[in-house]
């Protein structure tokens, strides 16, 4: 089966990255898989200043030349997947007036962000690159960017909207287009070749090690995996307020730890209390990209990292955090795609084999690193990040739970906690991010105090 319209000149064939084939081992081959149409990536950005959308088309067109993933094609089958980059082509663009009141804008940005994500973006339409701009005014608008993750990870979002406005303005004031990056068939060739040599050999002994007899920990679902019931995300948001925030950066500040390791340790005595252990392994995301020659390149990097922590005999928070502290050092020093990982450990993810549990991906994101606010030629980018609304269908995320924390520049911690409602109930979502908050602000309140029994 191809993936991606594959008319016009074609490259070779390119292999997957160790990305792509740790998220095709997620794939369920159907629509509701890895590569399905509710796979997909939406952020939206306030923008300020007036836009001629005849020059935007044409920076959308740039933006498509400029990054080969945008128009790459994806081939799977029996026995071989790889991708191929198709020539340039017009991404879709829709522009639509949204008159609001200045006091109402925000709310209307997030019914329009909420009503792309519950869409579907193909995967076999190229560009894999959707846009909407939305006019409150001639001045003031939201602009949407719609992606499929099989292409692109979340930083990859925000390079394609700084790159975008970069193009527009070079367009208005007629300079040069900026050089071309370098593109994400550089990247897997490169780690190919660095994968074939295999001297990671200090990092799989480490995880050989690190993670000997563990399983990762798998939620308790409130339907089994065979159920009948649509496959579709849902999102529940929630607050962590600004008080609390600065429990956190003081905690972390006297620790040395991270804000971070502060969250993943209540998030480790919730797990520990359900199921019954102390050992707990809990999964995150790193971005991936490991020496800053692909930072500005598009494509799928973040990497899928087990933590594993033994809270045993831990009588304070506090004493969690310096475990979970520990962890979080010595597995970061040593990330190394998890497909090396899992060779070291082939036993970790038996649990998501388990029809009755299903995994809990956890990740924490400061506030991002472009587009806060900065100025690009006449326009001004502001991310839309502070967003508290649920929502019954959202991009989709694999069978079970990703669940994101957003540091928020106003101090807020803004959560994100995707679940797919044919495993999980609402109630359960909620009361699972009701016991995390409630461990977390006990424990940067009182960090030396006996943890209480559940």
């Amino acid at each position: 089966m191809t993936i991606g319209n594959p008319a016009g000149r074609q490259t070779s064939r390119i292999p997957f990255s160790a990305n792509q084939e740790f998220t095709f081992m997620f794939d369920e081959g159907d629509a509701d898989g890895q590569f399905g149409p509710r796979n997909h990536l939406v952020h939206g950005w306030r923008v300020h200043g007036r836009i001629d959308v005849d020059v935007l088309r044409a920076a959308l067109d740039d933006l498509v030349e400029r990054h080969e993933m945008l128009r790459t094609s994806i081939v799977l089958g029996d026995d071989e997947r790889y991708q191929k980059v198709l020539p340039p082509g017009s991404p879709e663009l829709t522009v639509r007036d949204l008159p609001a009141a200045p006091a109402a804008r925000e709310e209307r940005a997030e019914e329009l962000l909420i009503d792309i994500e519950s869409r579907t973006l193909d995967i076999d339409v190229v560009p894999h690159l959707r846009a909407v701009f939305a006019r409150f005014t001639a001045d003031d608008g939201v602009l949407v960017l719609q992606v499929h993750h099989s292409i692109a990870d979340g930083w990859s979002m925000r390079l394609m909207a700084r790159d975008l406005v970069t193009l527009y303005s070079a367009r208005r004031a007629g300079l040069p287009i900026p050089e071309r990056p370098r593109q994400y068939r550089e990247y897997v060739l490169t780690q190919r070749e660095t994968l074939s040599q295999d001297d990671a050999g200090e990092a799989r002994k480490y995880w050989r090690d690190k993670l000997r007899d563990a399983e990762v920990f798998a939620l308790p679902t409130d339907r089994p995996e065979s159920t009948t019931a649509p496959k579709l995300t849902s999102i529940h948001r929630h607050l962590i307020t600004a008080d609390v925030v600065a429990g956190i950066r003081e905690l972390a500040r006297r620790t040395r730890t991270t804000p971070f390791m502060v969250c993943l340790s209540a998030l480790e005595i919730a797990f520990s209390r359900m199921s019954g252990r102390t050992d707990v392994v809990v999964p995150t995301f790193t971005p991936g990209r490991d020496d800053g020659r692909f930072d500005e390149t598009v494509g799928t990097f973040f990497n899928f990292l087990p933590l594993r922590t033994d809270i045993a005999n831990c009588r304070t928070f506090r004493e969690v955090l310096m475990r979970t502290r520990q962890t979080c050092v010595e597995s970061y020093a040593y990330d190394i795609p998890f497909v090396q990982i899992f060779e070291e450990a082939p036993d970790l993810m038996n649990p998501a084999g388990d029809e009755n549990a299903a995994l809990c991906v956890f990740q924490f994101f400061p506030f991002p690193y472009v587009l806060d606010g900065e100025r690009i030629g006449d326009l001004s980018l502001a991310e839309i990040r502070r967003r508290l609304v649920s929502q019954p269908v959202g991009c989709d995320v694999p069978d079970g739970i990703l669940w994101t924390l957003n540091l928020h520049p106003d101090g807020d911690l803004i959560g994100h906690l995707q679940f797919r409602r044919n495993r999980f109930d609402d109630a359960t979502a909620t009361r699972l991010e009701r016991e995390f908050t409630r461990i977390l602000t006990r424990g940067v309140s009182c960090p030396d105090d006996p943890i209480p029994a559940a």
